[in-house]
């Protein structure tokens, strides 16, 4: 081994030669016009190169007019000029278009593209780039095709990069079909999850209990000893607002309810820009109206302020825990109502305000009952959270094996037998 003098790649093996990209990888910066193709490609991270349309509702829209566009050709890496910084690059399997802030690179007759990609793909590269980043916001950076290139690699003979790259593609391959086993069983359990929850809060625990017809879309049957009340009866809003913007800023989030928000948000945001948001106490339930489809209902367990955006409600304790009724108010029957009746406006976004909401009908039981099925719930949640927790750090720890596993071999520090 020798040192390479580059602090991010380290000790290298002493028959590996250190080189610039430039004489690894061409650009090919050719437009799409007059127009070759409409196969507008993207790229998502971890994921690679993919059809834009196969990409889902993820990230910026592609443009009606392609012209502008850059080709790409199979067996291409394409880089995202402002997310190479986070792993947003792969190799092209398609002939197609990309975005002009993708750059299109092909490979040299001593170069591996598979090998070359791997070393894109490692948080030290990365990290590395980042240092030759331009851009105002952290999340607008951009890196130069010219940056790039200059930046060093250790490099063997194109034989060992082949050997190197098709080691990788076999292991690589072996984690992520296990990493996608372990995210089956993780949505499994979601589901899993949510059919418990939905099941419970709008039929009971008794599956031998009378039903009746709600004469209600959204609510179908319910147990004949539970009531039928609009939500305007069972809460009021509270519109306090902060004079100081100093409390704890708070959030409601799809999956876990309110939380205190990232230390990302609260470092951006100063107390003056918080004043006149809203106040949350403890057992209010907070909801973000905006695109209410989402459901972000959640009960406060914390005292703080919350974005003007969101309502804040006080339930009435002699009908409802505010718990049991976030659990209604996030299921999915609920979710498709909030679609029906809420309201769009021009800034894109649809919003759900108090009046439309107050409308909404709840099948109600007894506190009694509803202790005894928030009881319920907790032993079965806890469980189940308890085994997604496990599933999810055996993700997280496929994951950090992946990227230490690409690390050492695309810089000699392991070599394939």
């Amino acid at each position: 081994m020798k040192d390479s003098e580059v602090e991010w790649i380290g000790y290298i093996p002493s028959n590996w030669e250190l080189k610039r990209i430039q004489f690894s990888l061409e650009e090919i910066n050719i437009k799409n016009a007059p127009i070759k193709t409409n196969n507008v490609l993207s790229l998502v991270k971890d994921k690679g190169v993919m059809l834009y349309e196969e990409k889902g509702n993820k990230g910026n829209k592609s443009k009606n007019d392609v012209s502008e566009y850059k080709l790409a050709y199979e067996n291409t890496l394409i880089v995202n000029s402002m997310n190479v910084l986070i792993g947003s690059v792969g190799i092209s399997k398609y002939f197609g278009c990309v975005s002009p802030v993708y750059y299109v690179f092909k490979e040299n007759v001593n170069s591996d593209l598979r090998f070359i990609n791997y070393i894109f793909n490692t948080r030290e590269f990365q990290k590395q780039l980042r240092k030759y980043a331009n851009g105002i916001l952290e999340i607008r950076l951009r890196v130069s095709s010219y940056d790039i290139f200059k930046q060093k690699i250790a490099l063997p003979q194109k034989s060992v990069q082949n050997k190197i790259a098709d080691f990788l593609d076999k292991k690589c391959t072996e984690i992520d079909s296990l990493s996608e086993d372990i995210q089956k069983e993780i949505d499994l359990l979601e589901e899993y999850k949510k059919s418990v929850i939905s099941e419970a809060v709008t039929k009971g625990l008794n599956p031998d209990v009378e039903m009746k017809d709600s004469g209600v879309e959204y609510i179908g049957t319910y147990p004949s000893l539970w009531t039928l009340k609009k939500l305007k009866y069972t809460f009021k809003e509270r519109n306090e607002r902060s004079l100081t913007g100093s409390e704890l800023l708070l959030s409601v989030s799809q999956y876990k309810g309110v939380i205190p928000s990232s230390e990302n948000t609260m470092r951006t945001m100063q107390p003056n820009s918080l004043i006149g948001y809203k106040k949350v106490y403890k057992d209010d339930l907070v909801f973000n109206k905006l695109n209410p489809t989402l459901a972000r209902f959640g009960k406060s367990e914390y005292e703080g302020i919350t974005s003007p955006e969101f309502s804040i409600y006080i339930i009435d304790s002699n009908q409802l825990y505010t718990k049991f009724l976030e659990y209604i108010l996030r299921t999915e029957k609920y979710s498709k109502e909030y679609g029906r009746i809420t309201l769009g406006v021009g800034d894109g976004y649809t919003r759900l305000y108090t009046n439309q909401l107050g409308n909404v009908y709840v099948a109600v039981p007894s506190l009694v009952e509803q202790e005894q099925i928030l009881l319920f719930l907790k032993s079965i949640i806890d469980e189940i959270d308890k085994t997604l927790s496990e599933k999810k750090e055996q993700l997280t720890t496929l994951a950090e094996y992946k990227k230490s596993l690409v690390y050492e071999y695309v810089t000699g520090k392991k070599e394939v037998i």
